[in-house]
């Protein structure tokens, strides 16, 4: 990936900051300081579905990121934007969200200063066209999927949540047309009061299929009429807007924007098993009269790939979570003595932690060869799939490993594995309703 010029001024202020000198002085210490404690203006959730959103004047241009340069090399290796962004989100999630992971599960809440550190760091920007407010030139799928899985590091539910926003931006920078952008993209950058937004695609059905909607959209003049239903949409009850799924007759799946205050619409929570730090709901719409100008992008949009990209989403959000199972049941087998020695040392344990890395570098790597291939702007939906496939299969998997390994502790709600059981068996079950 080619970095900007404002990606360069940090990778070299990162430079100095581990020189000789800034070590001796202290520097590191004391910019974190800074990023992590500084001051912010607390969003109020409450306040949040009396926004009003400006309406769309003389509309320039849409604004697209750029494919990166296509390459037939697969690069593993990040670049140093990449390590530094990766480092970052490592920080985060190691100092704001692991230690709180399971008081936060019960209160299915996310706490403000979570939320207002997060939005310190200024992710929205990397989603956003330089036009509007944000730094963001060529695509950067891959680092977005570095991005969520290390969130889901510091805990999955949380991972949800705090993207879901980022994925709305994603999808109208993406696919928006030039008044869609202009109206809501520097809503997403409001530092102040950055917009809540969520994408939801999911139903209340039986074998749901994302390609064969129950969710109807009914043009009439210069409107469309919504009716249905939509589940387990993370943020229900904060989100000041949803981009929302429905089948247009005669023309298939479309997205339309709509916000929360619409004539219609109403949200209910979910007490579900996983994923409790995102506050799932169920959304019914009833007659919602939505403008065809909130109708997501123009003849460009793909509905297919839009959907591929949503799977590539949640193969990162899996990878994180294996890699945190990884990570403490390896000290923890070498521990754990019983009967005269480390229970490392017995092959079956060894074997299955063995297996654990395997599937999870094996997840890791088709998930980004396939967000390789779409920030180059090549065909994907394939890889996206194997990808999602694996990740079904063996995210699961990792989950109930983990349980066994820990033995009985793992069983008990105050040890992690068993919360990232629930989490990871939520992946699979979003997988299903992919229609995997």
């Amino acid at each position: 990936m080619n970095e900007t010029p404002l990606a360069k001024m940090f990778v070299a202020f990162n430079n100095v900051l581990d020189s000789k000198v800034g070590t001796s002085l202290g520097l590191r210490k004391w910019v974190e300081k800074i990023t992590y404690q500084g001051t912010f203006q607390s969003i109020n959730l409450s306040k949040k579905a009396s926004r009003v959103f400006p309406k769309s004047g003389n509309s320039q241009a849409i604004q697209r990121p750029e494919n990166v340069k296509k390459s037939d090399l697969f690069d593993l290796n990040l670049s140093e934007e990449q390590q530094m962004i990766q480092q970052t989100i490592q920080q985060f999630a190691s100092q704001f969200m692991r230690n709180q992971a399971e008081h936060i599960n019960v209160e299915c809440k996310i706490p403000d200063e979570i939320v207002k550190e997060f939005n310190a760091l200024g992710l929205p920007y990397y989603s956003a066209p330089e036009s509007l407010g944000g730094i963001l030139t060529e695509k950067a799928t891959v680092t977005q999927m570095i991005i969520a899985q290390e969130l889901a590091y510091g805990d999955l539910g949380m991972a949800v949540a705090l993207l879901a926003p980022i994925n709305a931006l994603n999808a109208i920078t993406q696919w928006g047309n030039a008044s869609q952008q202009e109206k809501y993209i520097p809503s997403f950058l409001d530092e102040s009061q950055p917009l809540s937004a969520v994408i939801a695609i999911n139903e209340p059905t039986a074998l749901f299929d994302p390609f064969v909607l129950s969710t109807k959209a009914v043009k009439q003049g210069g409107n469309y009429i919504l009716n249905g239903a939509k589940a387990s949409v993370p943020l229900v009850n904060s989100s000041e807007l949803f981009i929302i799924a429905a089948d247009v007759q005669g023309e298939g799946p479309a997205l339309f924007i709509v916000e929360s205050a619409s004539e219609g619409l109403s949200v209910t929570s979910q007490n579900a098993m996983g994923l409790r730090p995102a506050a799932l709901g169920d959304i019914k719409l009833e007659n919602v009269s939505v403008s065809a100008e909130n109708r997501l992008g123009d003849n460009s949009f793909d509905y297919a790939t839009f959907i591929s990209y949503a799977r590539l989403g949640w193969c990162a959000l899996a990878v994180g979570t294996a890699k945190a199972v990884l990570d403490k049941v390896i000290p923890y087998a070498n521990e754990r003595v019983a009967f005269g020695e480390p229970i490392s040392h017995r092959q079956s344990v060894a074997f299955m932690i063995a297996n654990i890395r395997i599937e999870m570098d094996a997840m890791e790597i088709l998930t980004q060869r396939a967000a390789s291939l779409a920030e180059q702007g090549k065909p994907f939906q394939k890889e996206a799939y194997l990808a999602a496939v694996c990740c079904q299969e063996r995210a699961m998997e990792i989950g109930n490993d983990g349980v066994q390994l820990f033995g009985g502790i793992g069983f008990m709600r105050d040890f992690p594995a068993e919360r990232w059981y629930r989490d990871l068996r939520a992946v699979s079950w979003c997988f299903n309703a992919m229609h995997l």
